[in-house]
């Protein structure tokens, strides 16, 4: 995952921080010197990493940090501050035009994932309320259009096309016409990309610019690419102008340079991420909550967010109905397991709970909760209404079918029971407002304990 490297080494180094009553300028220097190796080594711009350091020192060496009495949560914080600013200080949002349609250029250069990424632009456009109409603007790339038309089908989302032609500024001019006819209110423009920057390239691109006006050029580039990434996005600033940038694949295996030097770079912010391979998975880029995550500070309102976008409403009310009579069987249990999984692994999920990445031991295996899916799937409608009649024969049938052993079974149905238990708890709405409320009416101290409890 992005950061990691960078996120263990800099979470180590808040850690010593905080629980220091004093610090010195040697101990300071020292730990400073520390982060600098790690995001050098996350590949971030070594101009951006001297200045980085030296405001941090500057404002850590200050007496009234040395001089408070908790120096260690001073600095943490202006470590925190600094990362912020690096990534871009404030959540850039797109701009959209108050006469519909918006017109919104995707640019980069081959393989940067930009036709993916435009359906995932228009998908998640739509949960805002936008109606976006999608066009292939690529007259070059075999198969460019089709990969458009195909990504459009699945998300149910209108592609504009003209195969006939190879004139670009032609095709998005008619796509506009077709949007003010269909009332849609985004246009997103998939432009062609090159295997490197070419004048033929820009001048394409310039062209579509002068003679459709768009509101946004956002420039799409493969953070793996880590520093390579910043150069592409200094040069189409510098021929093209651009807005802002879309990271894509900032789940794989990038050390996270890229995101950390873009906006000083280029003076352009981080619009959006991509954060894994399905078409739901693009995100509004939010400095303060990426640098939460980065030194390990959880980023609880991403979760809430998740929640509200995948969380069927009617079946959470189902649900609770289904507790209220003390009933929660094997099918709640996968009906729930399945409406978390639509927010994501439940690795990435856990790291975006404060505390968690302190807790170094905790692993979760995600293959662990496709093995209980395929259990639960593996038995008939009265075993998952009643596990107690899983005898031997059944349980050995089960773990023929679902490609696991019958200890497997066994260690699953016992862990079934103790939620099923606890779930029983909570018999009805009643007791759970009671529950929220003698926690609203805690003192600060009380609360205190719990957050010390769940480190």
């Amino acid at each position: 995952m992005a950061f990691e490297g960078l996120s263990s080494k800099l979470q180590e180094f808040t850690k010593k921080l905080r629980g220091k009553t004093r610090i010195t300028e040697s101990d300071l220097k020292e730990m400073l010197r520390e982060v600098k190796l790690a995001l050098l080594e996350a590949d971030v711009n070594y101009k951006i990493v001297k200045e980085f350091i030296a405001d941090i020192g500057e404002k850590a060496l200050g007496q009234d940090v040395l001089k408070s009495l908790t120096p260690g949560q001073q600095v943490v914080k202006i470590v925190k501050d600094e990362l912020v600013e690096l990534l871009g200080g404030t959540q850039s949002d797109i701009a959209f035009s108050p006469n519909p349609p918006t017109i919104i250029m995707l640019v980069g250069l081959q393989g940067s994932g930009k036709t993916t990424t435009a359906g995932k632009l228009a998908n998640l456009l739509r949960k805002k309320g936008k109606n976006p109409l999608l066009v292939a603007c690529d007259v070059y790339r075999p198969a460019a259009i089709k990969q458009l038309q195909v990504v459009g089908a699945q998300l149910n989302i209108p592609v504009f096309a003209n195969e006939n032609s190879k004139d670009v500024v032609h095709i998005a001019k008619q796509a506009l016409n077709i949007a003010y006819s269909k009332l849609n209110d985004v246009v997103i423009l998939d432009t062609a990309g090159r295997l490197q920057i070419d004048e033929a390239l820009m001048e394409e691109l310039q062209k579509v610019k002068q003679n459709v006006h768009p509101h946004e050029i956002l420039l799409v580039v493969d953070s793996m690419t880590g520093q390579e990434a910043v150069n592409v996005a200094n040069t189409f600033n510098k021929k093209v102008g651009i807005d802002g940038v879309i990271l894509t694949k900032l789940d794989g295996d990038t050390r996270g340079g890229a995101a950390l030097s873009v906006k000083k770079v280029t003076g352009k912010s981080i619009k959006f991420v991509g954060v894994g391979e399905k078409l739901s998975e693009l995100e509004t880029f939010n400095p303060e909550r990426m640098a939460s995550r980065i030194l390990g500070m959880g980023d609880v309102l991403s979760i809430i967010e998740k929640a509200e976008e995948t969380i069927n409403q009617e079946e959470a009310e189902e649900l609770a109905k289904q507790l209220e009579k003390k009933e929660f069987d094997l099918n709640d249990y996968l009906a729930q397991l399945r409406q978390v999984k639509k927010m994501g692994s439940f690795s990435s999920l856990l790291k975006l709970i404060p505390g968690m990445a302190d807790i170094k031991d905790l692993k979760v295996d995600d293959k662990e909760f496709i093995k209980i899916e395929a259990i639960i799937c593996s038995m008939t409608a009265k075993e998952r209404k009643n596990p107690k009649i899983l005898n031997g024969q059944r349980r050995l049938r089960i773990a023929k079918g679902s490609g696991t052993t019958v200890p497997e079974i066994n260690r699953f149905i016992k862990s079934f029971e103790m939620t099923q238990t606890m779930m029983k708890k909570v018999k009805d709405r009643k007791s759970m407002k009671k529950m929220m409320s003698q926690m609203k009416n805690m003192d600060s101290k009380e609360l205190q304990k719990i957050k010390n409890s769940m480190k």
